[in-house]
């Protein structure tokens, strides 16, 4: 009888648990964990380093992965870095002269191949090689001859921007000088200063001694120049021409190529290695790097980017994305050895229209300026994008080292966030 009346309670007790029994739970939200991860080990890397602050972004063809902003993008204030903190980008910037290129190109207002003196007021040509004409293509593919020199480049280019409190910042800085705001004037004025043998910033090394088209040499002047025939040939300034064609249709609502151009409030202060800060500046030379955007921005933008690769593009035609991507140069038109066929994320290897492929399957540009780093790659096979910018000089190794370790670090997850 006891035994029967055990078995009886034992029964009771299991029903009775079995009824309070919750519901199975959700399942887990792997995309979530990997996000988190990720945040928790880039803000830790943030933390246990130099850089102040920093965004990045992963996408696909079809759209943003991931993105999020570390560290400050105001130490003294203590406001955060977000993915929609803004600054310039440096030479990134340049990939938009590729597309708008290609675009007036479809407008049928100018072809990669013309002569660029068609379209100028003023004369260029290489004082080594006078006759040659320099094309669009060629200054496109770095190959016009024309050479970026430290005393009328890097000491002429950049300026402080007007209406500053210069109190507690640093204006020195030994690799580019940020010269007084009045000292501002236009890129056609500057270009023909420097490029024309009229010019008061002319000298003959402004030209290496390679025809045009013969020898791959990285220009900023060439890339401005480039920028300039194009208001020539459509009519229309470069910033505005760039706002109606390619920002406006990525919705890049946060994106300008100046402080007018953008919510000021939200644009990161720029910092030295040692963390001292730096003015706000622009360049005479805008269009090769001074595009002002954000992470969640240059998300949209290198999707559009992998698109085109695909043939999905929306900013440009198929045959004009073909174009824009194609590899342009080959190994005559580089000093021996130059090449770097190692580095994953070298757009230099092979240079299409301002973009660059690595020889290990990446397409895309990267930057630097005072106070600022960027990176911006794409897996041509895996249709995969990762962008990352910091507003803190890179000074010495171990800050480098720091910065390739965020880039590693977005490398480990980019392929699962993707599934």
């Amino acid at each position: 009888m006891k035994q029967i009346t055990f078995i009886i309670i034992l029964a009771a007790i299991v029903i009775s648990c079995t009824s309070k029994r919750q519901p199975p739970s959700e399942p887990v939200n792997l995309t979530q964990l990997l996000t988190d991860s990720l945040t928790a080990e880039l803000d830790s890397m943030q933390k246990a380093g130099g850089i102040v602050g920093f965004a990045v972004s992963i996408v696909n063809q079809n759209g943003t992965l991931y993105e999020k902003g570390f560290g400050y993008s105001n130490i003294e204030t203590k406001e955060k870095y977000t993915q929609h903190t803004i600054q310039h980008i440096a030479s990134i910037s340049k990939t938009l002269i590729g597309i708008a290129l290609m675009k007036a190109q479809e407008m049928g207002k100018l072809k990669l191949d013309d002569p660029i003196q068609h379209y100028l007021s003023f004369k260029v040509f290489n004082p080594y090689h006078p006759d040659a004409q320099i094309t669009i293509r060629q200054l496109a593919t770095h190959t016009s001859g024309i050479n970026d020199t430290d005393e009328y480049y890097m000491a002429k280019s950049w300026v402080l921007t007007k209406n500053q409190d210069l109190e507690n910042v640093s204006t020195e800085y030994p690799a580019q000088t940020l010269n007084p705001s009045d000292s501002i004037m236009s890129i056609e004025k500057y270009l023909k200063e420097y490029l024309n043998v009229t010019g008061a910033y002319y000298q003959k090394n402004n030209y290496i001694d390679f025809k045009a088209g013969e020898r791959h040499n990285y220009s900023n002047v060439g890339s401005t120049l480039a920028a300039l025939v194009l208001e020539k040939a459509t009519g229309q300034a470069f910033d505005e021409f760039t706002q109606q064609y390619i920002l406006k249709p990525l919705n890049m609502n946060a994106s300008g190529w100046a402080l007018t151009d953008v919510d000021i409030d939200k644009h990161s202060r720029l910092y030295r290695a040692d963390h001292t800060l730096l003015p706000f500046y622009t360049a005479i030379t805008y269009p090769d790097g001074m595009l002002i955007t954000s992470s969640s921005d240059i998300a949209k933008y290198t999707t559009e980017l992998i698109k085109g690769f695909r043939g999905e593009g929306t900013l440009l035609s198929n045959e004009s994305y073909k174009e824009f991507y194609k590899k342009q140069l080959t190994d005559s038109n580089f000093e021996e050895g130059s090449r770097n066929a190692s580095h994953p994320y070298n757009g230099d290897y092979d240079p299409a229209i301002f973009i660059g492929h690595s020889a290990l399957g990446f397409a895309g540009h990267s930057g630097g300026d005072a106070g600022v780093s960027t990176w911006l790659y794409f897996n041509k096979e895996k249709s995969t994008g990762m962008y990352m910018a910091i507003n803190t000089d890179i000074g010495d190794r171990k800050r480098e080292l720091e910065y390739y370790a965020i880039w590693e670090k977005m490398e480990e997850y980019v392929d699962r966030l993707n599934q």
